[in-house]
């Protein structure tokens, strides 16, 4: 009698969903990936582009004196252009587990394809994340093969501000402390 054939398209291998924090096993590819966009907590950007707004426009008016015209200050992009938080490529990946069990998770930032190749031994270290329908997320990766340490770098709110933004708002705050001191201080 001949041996029953398993048809993966219309039963597929099950991938386990709820895992422990370190996985090993042999990495089997990358599944197509897509970008998400990172939340941007309103509170936090509204303090920063307040201060820094009040930074540029105290550097404007200081220069405008010096000059003895306007002057030409660089663009800086809009509140609403920063209230849309940065894209971030997700790229979901499956291993084989040493118990032979199929994982998947979501490596979040640009990893060099040819950093693991199939078949790799490799230990994944992953934590869970805000929403339960997603797979974990991948925070370290050890290629065994390569004796390599791969560690993916999302986009943060702080890198999608920019360093020129946050130092007009540290600028800002300053003046605007300085500027409350002066007025508890006068009253």
């Amino acid at each position: 009698m001949p041996e029953a054939v398993w048809d993966k398209e219309l039963f597929p291998e099950p991938v386990v969903r709820r895992f422990g924090p370190v996985v090993t096993g042999r990495f089997l590819n990358y599944l197509a990936g897509y970008t998400r966009e990172l939340k941007v907590d309103q509170p936090i950007l509204m303090l920063v582009f307040v201060a820094a707004t009040t930074a540029q426009l105290v550097g404007t008016a200081l220069l405008s004196l010096v000059r003895g015209a306007a002057g030409s200050g660089a663009t800086r992009r809009k509140f609403k252009e920063l209230k849309k938080g940065p894209e971030f490529l997700v790229t979901p990946m499956r291993i084989r587990g040493d118990d032979g069990q199929l994982y998947e998770m979501e490596l979040h930032g640009h990893v060099g394809q040819s950093t693991i190749l199939r078949q790799d031994h490799i230990q994944v270290r992953v934590r869970p994340q805000k929403d339960p329908q997603l797979q974990p997320r991948v925070e370290r990766i050890v290629n065994i093969t390569t004796q390599q340490v791969i560690v993916p770098h999302p986009p943060t709110i702080w890198s999608h501000l920019g360093p020129g933004m946050l130092l007009q708002a540290a600028a800002g705050l300053v003046i605007i402390g300085l500027a409350v001191t002066l007025w508890v201080v006068l009253q």
